[in-house]
């Protein structure tokens, strides 16, 4: 599935890319669809090329911009907060407690829709969701497989927090921002890349850019390069560590995201980035989720579609809608996006944070609007604890599975939560002595 190595896979999907970011496409989607089914690869490949000449729709309404200076006048006028340097260090354990076990909520229910996740729970006594859920077997009627994982993610079968890619860039960001600091470039993360990460335990657009960087390719271009998954949430994911160590200066960590984001990803995808981590930075010294969202979406090109689906979540809010409502607005107004790409589950992210009135149910509210619940639940998880430090994340969930993480980047297996919170926390300090 979304194999970056078979043309079967890739070219369809960068038809529907481009169908969805108004190209105009034709017959294109339903040939590749077509050639994928009869092993085609020479069509395929000519199909590629092909793409690579469309143009847009007329009439296409979005200005999505990428460069550099459309970007830093965003950044530039991002307020700065003042930072309560006693709660910080809370603030901070709070964020990776939260983003742990908020990934954990969601990892064994991965990719199911609202429909299968609501039978599921049912089944399992936690509608609404109450914390980790058990393995059901035989599963319920009506959903017809869980995510691999759930078989180490699901209750009472992990003793420490599971591995999962949405941790492992966190841990990432952060080693990049102890060794190179604000000088970081992208050929440096690239570099770490493959220096740390394994190549199977990357997903999507990291993959297909990890392939890139293989084959020569250098930054931008592996963004590009034969990668149809460049608008999908995995830039988003690999936000929380510019955040949490530029606390209260949003404009700081999306410039820092943006330089992570433009190895694999384009337009609403590299938004998503930096959105999430100017969210993060903002919720670190915000009293409110609404704040800390109001803050971060000042980062975010205002002709944008990522813009646009925010706007509509705030709009949700202030019409007095509930949350059942605000799940629906999503699956109706956004359903045509694949389920992990960033525009759907960014929407996802902020009604859980906006309608949520404690860890469980926000987390709760986001994880049952399906998709990528595991890297939402993080998200959000993340946020609730920068927002309520770790006193916000309940102690139940906490327990004795979510002291030592097991990683797949290189050095930092079974890793403590309190050791990432500390190393942050001395970044954050390193940070703060440097201009922005």
């Amino acid at each position: 599935m979304h194999d970056v190595l078979d043309p079967r896979d890739y070219v369809p999907d960068e038809a529907e890319q481009l169908r969805l970011s108004g190209f105009e496409i034709g017959d294109i989607e339903q040939d590749a669809a077509d050639a994928a089914l009869r092993g085609d690869v020479a069509l395929l490949l000519s199909l590629e090329e092909k793409m690579r000449s469309l143009e847009r729709t007329q009439g296409w309404r979005y200005r999505e911009p990428e460069d550099l200076a459309s970007l830093e006048a965003l950044f530039a006028a991002m307020p700065r907060k003042s930072v309560d340097a006693a709660q910080l260090p809370s603030r901070i354990r709070g964020a990776w407690l939260g983003r742990t076990v908020g990934n954990t909520l969601g990892k064994p229910m991965e990719g199911l829709t609202r429909a299968e996740l609501e039978i599921y729970l049912r089944a399992a006594d936690q509608w609404p969701q109450r914390g980790y859920v058990p393995l059901l077997d035989p599963l319920p009627e009506g959903v017809e497989k869980l995510h691999p994982s759930a078989k180490t993610a699901s209750a009472g079968l992990f003793e420490d927090v599971p591995r999962d890619d949405d941790i492992d860039w966190t841990i990432l960001g952060l080693h990049l921002l102890e060794t190179y600091g604000r000088e970081l470039t992208t050929e440096q993360v690239a570099a770490e890349w493959l220096d740390r990460v394994p190549f199977s335990q990357t997903y999507t657009a990291e993959r297909a850019a990890y392939r890139n960087l293989i084959h020569g390719v250098t930054p931008p271009d592996t963004a590009t390069r034969s990668n149809p998954y460049r608008e999908w949430i995995g830039a988003l994911i690999r936000a929380d560590a510019f955040g949490l160590t530029n606390p209260g200066d949003p404009g700081a960590a999306a410039r820092l995201a943006l330089i992570d984001a433009r190895l694999t990803h384009t337009a609403n995808g590299l938004y998503g980035e930096l959105w999430a981590a100017a969210l993060v930075a903002a919720a670190l010294t915000s009293t409110s989720a609404e704040d800390a969202l109001r803050h971060a979406a000042a980062v975010v090109p205002p002709e944008s579609r990522l813009a646009e689906a925010l706007d509509g979540v705030f709009h949700l809010l202030g019409s007095g809608a509930g949350h059942v409502a605000a799940l629906d607005w999503v699956d109706e107004t956004l359903g045509e996006y694949p389920w992990v790409h960033t525009i759907n589950n960014a929407a996802l992210i902020a009604i859980g944070l906006l309608w949520g009135h404690d860890f469980m149910s926000s987390v709760g509210i986001t994880i049952s609007g399906g998709r990528d619940t595991d890297s939402n639940g993080a998200t959000v998880g993340c946020v609730f604890g920068a927002l309520h430090g770790a006193g916000g994340i309940p102690t139940a969930l906490v327990g004795t599975t979510h002291v030592r993480v097991r990683s797949a980047v290189r050095d930092f297996d079974r890793v403590t939560i309190d050791e990432l919170a500390q190393r942050t926390l001395a970044v954050t300090e390193a940070l703060a002595s440097t201009e922005r």
